[in-house]
């Protein structure tokens, strides 16, 4: 293992750091050898695991959208094991149940005394990252048991409070091209994922070395690079990278130019039925924080805030039945809000 490599493994019991420019250098250096060591098993997706990790940074949840057979639940694996966090999946089935997910009571006898009592046994949510794995194919009933637990970070049963471990990350994944056997998410837990990530065929090229690496006997090995200490300061870290009031001022700008009845935007007029909410303009904020981060960076900057804005708003603009008749997506909003809304000269 090269020196530069085991300098930055993880030990099982880290120390909460300090903040002197070495050990911010040393953890977000870890950030870097994170993506290398998920690459090691999943062959191109560079934006796909930055925009994963991005996530991660900014303590939100994301949702994977791919065709079958494109690793998305291979690619939450594997960045799991590049974790040193609890981990568990969960497989939505139509007949999955929220106790399931969540828990349940059980009645239990003391041996000694013979009195009986509930117990509250914690279900499969009671973990640092959850694969959520075609959460579209549960009804919404089961969908909601995650509602609490994703704004939250607790789980209420029985009129007591659970907290969940920190930090919690969930990654669902979806099939979007079936319909029969699913029930699509309603916008209010959509609008609970930080990001929505859609992933797309591998080139040429990627295809032909996925061929060539997963047909034969030689099988990655995947190390744990960073732990829940760490990742909390870095969650942390990352709401501490600044932001100019221009920008700030800008991300309202393109938030409210998604809204029907206040843009002046003709595209969103005539295509958009319904636009972001608040909420979408503190993702934007977080995640370009977390961009800037990523890429070494103490401040956002014009770039950061456009490269989130599509999976930021891919599934906060709800689009018109003109525009799904026409097939007009939201990223097409996106393109037309980052052209029409000014940008801050110091920013250009």
């Amino acid at each position: 293992m090269p020196y530069i490599e085991a300098q930055y493994r993880y030990t099982k019991k880290p120390t909460v750091l300090e903040r002197s420019e070495s050990n911010l250098k040393i953890l977000i250096d870890k950030i870097s050898l994170l993506k290398r060591e998920i690459q090691k098993v999943i062959v191109g997706q560079d934006v796909i695991i930055e925009e994963m990790l991005i996530a991660l940074m900014a303590g939100g949840h994301c949702l994977l959208e791919g065709v079958p057979g494109l690793a998305k639940t291979l690619m939450v694996r594997t960045m799991s094991q590049a974790l040193d966090l609890s981990f568990r999946r969960i497989q939505f089935t139509p007949d999955l149940m929220p106790t399931d997910i969540v828990g349940t009571e059980i009645l239990e006898e003391d041996h000694v005394t013979g009195k009986r009592f509930f117990k509250f046994n914690k279900g499969p949510l009671f973990a640092n990252i959850i694969l959520a794995d075609e959460v579209n194919r549960t009804p919404p009933k089961t969908q909601s048991a995650l509602l609490e637990a994703m704004q939250e970070f607790e789980v209420t049963y029985g009129g007591q409070t659970y907290p969940l471990d920190r930090p919690f990350f969930i990654l669902a994944t979806q099939n979007p091209i079936e319909q029969a056997g699913t029930y699509p998410l309603p916008e209010a837990q959509l609008d609970r994922f930080l990001l929505y990530i859609k992933i797309g065929y591998p080139t040429a090229a990627e295809e032909t070395q996925i061929l060539s690496s997963t047909t034969g006997s030689k099988k990655a090995v995947i190390s744990p690079i960073i732990g829940a200490e760490e990742i909390k300061e870095l969650q942390a870290i990352t709401r501490e990278v600044s932001i100019s009031d221009d920008l700030i001022t800008y991300v309202s700008e393109m938030i409210r130019a998604t809204r029907p009845d206040t843009t002046t935007v003709n595209f969103v007029k005539e295509w958009v039925r319904w636009g972001a909410g608040p909420r979408a303009g503190q993702a934007l904020i977080l995640t370009a924080k977390a961009r800037a981060l990523f890429k070494g960076r103490y401040a956002v900057i014009m770039e950061d805030l456009q490269a989130m804005a599509y999976p930021v708003l891919r599934h906060r603009v709800l689009m018109n039945f003109k525009a799904e008749a026409e097939n007009v997506s939201s990223d097409k909003v996106t393109d037309e809000l980052i052209k029409a809304i000014s940008k801050p000269k110091a920013n250009i």
